[in-house]
């Protein structure tokens, strides 16, 4: 006569538990949303400049140079220093070289060209240099016929896909844990048999972050800009659906 009673208060506690493991779900949930709009919307102007970028013409003598027009501008200036450095946290070996004032943006900041490199034979103090920038960004740097493009292009927008669809994907899957634990505290209430949890495991979790990032170096090597960006959803989506589903079905009791 004990055990029936006993058998309801275990229930009621475990449907408390699911409840409440529904609810910080549902939170992290919309956690996550926020993150996967704020990441959209940083992807969409990242491909945004990427596009701007790729379409960028040389600046013709009538256009006025405000350092925020789309075409590509042509600087002349006179180096000032030229000298081995060390960049980044890594104390990376570069060729630094900074031009002598007066000099627009942004070609008044040092630029790094590659420590082995043909220009870091050939530049020195006192000779002039041409460099191309598009809008605040440091393109190339040309000198007596050799040229360098430099590093920090807007031209990889397509890994940003890649972070955004990382937070769509652990979104719906903090929405579907959500529904789980509020179907299993219903179970424990109404007292219907209960649908195992699906484990989650280093695997699955390591997918997450890695297929998005994968689709989109991929499709980042294959299509520029908007294309890129919609290749990579498309590529993502007929990767994520199916193996969500099929890891939701995985576990489930036979």
């Amino acid at each position: 006569m004990t055990e029936q009673p006993e058998e309801a208060a275990r229930a009621r506690a475990r449907a408390r538990y699911e409840w409440t493991l529904a609810a910080a779900w549902a939170l992290l949930g919309l956690v996550l949303l926020g993150l996967s709009a704020a990441a959209g919307s940083l992807s969409t102007g990242q491909i945004a400049d990427e596009e701007a970028f790729l379409g960028a013409r040389p600046c013709v003598e009538a256009e006025v140079v405000r350092g925020t027009e789309d075409c590509l501008r042509t600087i002349r200036a006179t180096v000032l220093s030229a000298q081995d450095a060390k960049s980044g946290p890594k104390g990376a070996g570069v060729f630094q070289v900074r031009l002598k004032a007066p000099v627009p943006a942004p070609a008044d900041r040092p630029f790094n060209l590659r420590s082995n490199g043909e220009l870091s034979q050939l530049v020195k103090p006192g000779e002039e240099v041409e460099v191309t920038a598009w809008r605040d960004v440091q393109v190339s740097v040309r000198h007596d016929g050799a040229v360098e493009t430099l590093p920090g292009l807007p031209d990889e927008a397509t890994m940003y896909v890649g972070l955004a669809l990382v937070c769509v994907w652990t979104t719906a899957l903090a929405f579907i844990a959500a529904f789980g634990s509020a179907r299993r505290a219903r179970c424990h209430t109404t007292g219907r048999p209960v649908t195992p949890r699906v484990g989650f495991g280093w695997a699955k979790g390591l997918s997450v972050v890695v297929v998005p990032l994968v689709v989109s170096y991929l499709s980042l090597t294959l299509w520029d800009a908007w294309t890129a960006a919609g290749m990579a959803v498309a590529i993502w989506a007929l990767i994520a659906f199916p193996a969500t589903y099929a890891a939701l079905r995985w576990d489930r009791e036979r």
